[in-house]
């Protein structure tokens, strides 16, 4: 909704501007020429399949950003929650119950990583292997959990980095495709007068409007996600290196 009404306020001062100049220029004293609606309905299928194409890209930059912004604040809220419960139950020894308690927070980065460390220490256990083995096991058990968890907080932000990158080129492209309709349009109307290309200009420049209107803010959700992925992947280390140094000493201490 914010991003629409600024695409629309952004639309109509150009227009405005577009259209004092013409009038002042070419003594022309009526704007509706260059309203949103007559813009809309002069330009030609190019720059339409343009806009559209933008329009594509910022709904869908949109709902990643929204998608995104749930999910990481429901992976750092039940983090949150997650951790002192977890450390109260492994302070008492109680595996069953810490990895309980991570399958209650399945939206947690945290409880992701310290579940599969302690299933796979449980299992380990079991099997009865050697502290070696154990080590090493649990050990890729918690790579393997930190990837996983890291690529699904990671989804969709590569679009945004595309669509941040490429939208102000598509809308390069309409702008071009606009200068040329201008050009097209003093020829056949035999004058050279603001009023011969304004129809073209404003075109162009509704274009290079729109597509930094979509580009601005998905660089600005892909440096924001971005930043916040580099501390939850430190989080999660932090959380693998302290989980990994508890079961080595419970490990110690069952053998002793």
């Amino acid at each position: 909704m914010l991003f629409s009404a600024a695409l629309y306020f952004s639309l109509q001062t150009v227009y405005f501007v577009i259209s004092n100049i013409a009038a002042a220029l070419d003594g022309q004293t009526s704007v509706e020429s260059l309203s949103l609606v007559d813009m809309i309905q002069r330009m030609q299928w190019p720059a339409r399949t343009i806009a559209i194409v933008l329009a594509v890209m910022s709904i869908y930059s949109i709902s990643v950003m929204m998608e995104r912004w749930l999910a990481f604040n429901a992976a750092s809220n039940q983090s949150k929650e997650f951790a002192p419960r977890a450390a109260a139950a492994l302070r008492e020894h109680q595996i069953e119950s810490a990895i309980k308690i991570s399958e209650e927070h399945k939206r947690s980065h945290l409880a992701f990583i310290v579940n599969a460390g302690l299933q796979e220490f449980l299992m380990q256990q079991q099997a009865r292997g050697s502290r070696k083995s154990f080590a090493s096991a649990v050990r890729e058990s918690l790579e393997r959990s930190r990837a996983l968890k890291t690529a699904e907080l990671a989804r969709g932000l590569s679009g945004l980095a595309t669509i941040g990158s490429t939208a102000p080129f598509v809308g390069l492209l309409g702008t071009v495709i606009g200068i040329i309709n201008a050009f097209q349009g003093m020829r056949v109307a035999e004058g050279t007068g603001l009023h011969a290309v304004a129809g073209g200009i404003s075109e162009a420049l509704v274009e290079t409007s729109f597509g930094l209107v979509v580009a601005i803010p998905a660089v600005w959700a892909f440096n924001h996600f971005s930043n916040r992925l580099e501390a939850f992947r430190i989080e999660m280390n932090n959380s693998s290196s302290e989980l990994m140094a508890y079961l080595r000493r419970l490990n110690r201490n069952k053998a002793s």
